[in-house]
């Protein structure tokens, strides 16, 4: 074996990478990291163009042994949040839960998942995506068949008086500070106890969809 400078150079920018899957679980770094006093963000970008590896399939299959996923076909930002989420899960049975706002390495993991699942994100998304993502048990969100119209004021959920109740309040008032007594009148007449009505969607927080979640939070609601 002829050793050269450029594989010396190799191992060793490959050791960097080695620190940096091992606290981040994936070679998809973003191009600012460094790990070891070495630019690892910068390298690893400048390999995954095409034909770098030419002439250099004995790196190819060591970055190949670090992390499979190193140089996807879709982009490393997505494969970084990924690869979070596949750690966070690894010891569930199960599909977990993880609800927008849990970060890692600060990046927004519960609120990302929550836009794969969408239906129109899903089927937008590369077949090795899904194909990962079906691992962990992610599925996509099944679209709700539309209601028959049918006379009647039931129509409307719960739920949905409740946020339209609350979208009016703030319009109103400025702010979602209501108070515990507090009913608001809907436009067709109905009453929203909106008070009783936040508190109770905060008690039960864990189990409310990332559908609903989102539409709270887009309110301004900050525990949402």
């Amino acid at each position: 074996m002829v050793w050269s400078p450029a594989d010396e150079r190799f191992q060793e920018n490959l050791e960097a990478a080695r620190a940096y899957y091992e606290q981040h679980w994936t070679l998809c770094a973003p191009r600012p990291a460094t790990v070891l006093d070495r630019p690892v963000g910068q390298w690893l970008s400048n390999l995954r163009r095409p034909g770098a590896l030419d002439g250099h399939p004995d790196w190819k299959a060591a970055l190949e042994a670090v992390d499979e996923d190193w140089n996807p076909a879709w982009p490393a930002e997505w494969q970084r949040h990924y690869a979070a989420l596949r750690e966070l899960v690894r010891d569930e049975e199960g599909r977990a839960e993880v609800l927008p706002g849990f970060t890692v390495h600060g990046m927004d993991i519960g609120k990302w998942l929550a836009r794969q699942r969408k239906p129109e994100v899903w089927q937008a998304l590369h077949n090795g995506q899904r194909e990962r993502l079906e691992r962990l048990g992610i599925t996509p969100l099944v679209e709700e068949p539309e209601t028959p119209v049918k006379p009647s004021t039931a129509l409307v959920s719960a739920f949905e008086r409740g946020v339209a109740a609350l979208a009016q309040y703030k319009t109103r008032e400025g702010h979602l500070t209501v108070p515990r007594a507090h009913v608001e009148r809907l436009e067709d007449g109905t009453e929203v106890k909106l008070g009783v009505w936040i508190m109770n969607q905060k008690g039960r927080r864990a189990k409310l969809t990332a559908d609903k979640l989102h539409q709270l939070a887009d309110l301004g609601l900050e525990w949402a």
